[in-house]
């Protein structure tokens, strides 16, 4: 049976060059799905609270237990209800703190093929910020710390690093390698 797939372009507000993702994915998949693969696809680690907004309408997860406004459940909204026809966008905000803005915007459906991968990146640049780093403008401290040895913060944000870290960075293959092996895991459970 074809599916329709949606390309989505996911960019991380305020980045400089752009940190960005092309994704391809089911019309038909929820909000809450759609959190995990922006997830793998831009590099985060799903350590914190998510969103995703279009106009006044929040869409997250069931978080009664939190003091925060009213949303939709994720798990109970389809991407294809909230995004329908190219340059529909929706808003995703990763990590309430760091405040990780991200412009979710349809670029075009097509009809899918019955066996091309579900879910996979096309297309994207720059590696994704470290979590816990400060926001966009704790990121681009990061980045002048971390190369400049006379910084006075090198030596403490290497460390808080721990490796090397190379702005530019990303890996189509690399990611979409992570979502084969999920949906064969899935296939196997």
């Amino acid at each position: 049976m074809e599916s329709t797939i949606y390309r989505l372009k996911v960019t991380l507000r305020g980045s400089r060059p752009p940190i960005w993702r092309r994704i391809e994915v089911p019309s038909d998949i929820t909000l809450a799905q759609l959190h995990d693969v922006i997830q793998l696809a831009m590099g985060w680690t799903n350590s914190h609270l998510h969103q995703f907004r279009r106009g006044s309408t929040c869409y997250g997860p069931d978080n009664t237990e939190l003091d925060m406004p009213p949303q939709q459940n994720e798990k109970q909204v389809r991407l294809n209800g909230v995004l329908r026809k190219p340059k529909d966008r929706l808003a995703y905000e990763y990590d309430f703190g760091d405040g990780w803005e991200h412009d979710v915007v349809l670029e075009r459906s097509a009809a899918g093929l019955p066996d091309a991968p579900q879910v996979r990146v096309t297309g994207g640049k720059g590696a994704c910020p470290p979590e816990d780093v400060g926001g966009i403008g704790g990121y681009y401290g990061f980045l002048e710390a971390i190369k400049d040895p006379a910084h006075p913060e090198h030596d403490d944000m290497c460390e808080w690093y721990g490796d090397a870290f190379d702005p530019n960075a990303f890996d189509v293959e690399a990611v979409n390698k992570h979502f084969r092996a999920r949906t064969r895991r899935r296939k196997d459970a």
